[in-house]
């Protein structure tokens, strides 16, 4: 399968292919506006590696490495 959002490094830009997850947690990932062929940009994450800091849409936003593991990219 391909990698999620978590394995990506800092300063790569990819593109969401499907959310994994059910529920609240699916539904709480797209409202951010994290939705299919979304490009996101990995801006820097944090000293400890959680949250991971993303910018999406033209905002920024931090995610937790869990969510960013429910996040299938190219």
């Amino acid at each position: 399968m391909g990698r999620t959002l978590k394995q990506v490094k800092c300063g790569e830009t990819v593109t969401v292919q499907k959310l994994q997850g059910e529920g609240p947690v699916k539904r709480r990932i797209m409202d951010m506006g994290i939705t299919k062929g979304a490009s996101v940009y990995v801006r820097k994450g944090a000293p400890l590696g959680d949250p991971v800091e993303v910018t999406v849409r033209g905002y920024e936003l931090s995610l937790r490495k869990g969510d960013a593991d429910m996040i299938l990219v190219e």
